[in-house]
């Protein structure tokens, strides 16, 4: 070259793959990020992560920015998550991990205090006695596994203020599980049917609670509060809600809560 420079070699884009593609959220992996919808509360979940990470909360991707699309732009965690998830909190040393997972998230989050001007997915700004700001979708598909270790977790659209006894429920429908021996063994990766009862002991183990009384209540509590919220957000326009009212979604959420009431033998 004439000035002595070499000559300009081309960007060549990073790697990308997606990671999950539905009519209203699309999510890809580019290079070692996840690129995510934006919506209104994100926000508040920025200012949440940004939170776990000045307290050294090692599970939580780093937010590291918003792309040219308007994208959030995550850390990608390394690992197994999604449907893998169910298998790892089969076995009692999965569960108790799950259990302390939220633990130690809910005491990374304790004295976190968010803004007023910063609105939730609910709605929500503001805590109320007792409340943190809760995961909101803490199940193990969420969680990131190597083996039985989680490493991390993911997906923070519903977090919002409640009390901690909110995710410790949701977790547990899933965890006991609140569900038939068939699903069970056909979907939820079971060899036998679960002793449910154990396994709620096991987790309020895990978790640090004293123990198991009112857990139940508190699971039907939470599966009743959720068709509740489904219908209050597709009333507001906001999906996936409004296409899950569509499809009939709230009359399966209503047979949930009418399975734990029905079966409760099985869990206390």
């Amino acid at each position: 070259m004439p000035n002595g420079e070499p000559p300009a070699m081309p960007e060549v884009p990073e790697p990308s793959e997606v990671l999950q593609d539905t009519p209203h959220r699309r999510v890809e992996r580019v290079g070692n990020t996840v690129r995510r919808p934006t919506h209104p509360w994100s926000p508040a979940v920025h200012a949440l992560l940004g939170h776990l990470a000045e307290v050294e909360f090692p599970y939580a991707p780093r937010l590291l920015g918003v792309d040219a699309q308007g994208r959030e732009i995550l850390e990608h965690l390394d690992g197994d998550s999604g449907p893998d998830g169910w298998s790892r909190i089969v076995d009692e040393a999965g569960l108790r991990a799950f259990a302390r997972l939220l633990r130690d998230y809910h005491r990374a989050v304790a004295d976190f205090r968010p803004p007023a001007d910063l609105a939730w997915c609910t709605g929500a700004s503001t805590l109320g006695p007792g409340e943190i700001v809760c995961h909101g979708d803490f199940g193990p598909w969420n969680v990131v596994w190597h083996g039985r270790r989680p490493v991390g977790l993911i997906d923070w659209d519903y977090a919002r203020p409640a009390a901690p006894l909110h995710d410790i429920a949701y977790a547990l429908e899933y965890a006991a599980p609140f569900r038939d021996d068939a699903e069970c063994l056909r979907w939820l990766r079971y060899p036998e049917p679960p002793d449910r009862r154990r396994r709620i002991e096991v987790f309020a183990e895990g978790y640090g609670l004293p123990g198991t009384a009112g857990l139940v209540d508190a699971v039907i509590a939470v599966q009743d509060g959720t068709v509740a919220l489904v219908r209050r957000l597709a009333d507001r326009g906001r999906q996936p809600q409004v296409a899950w009212v569509a499809e009939g979604h709230l009359d399966e959420l209503r047979a949930r809560a009418a399975w734990s009431r029905a079966h409760r033998h099985l869990l206390e």
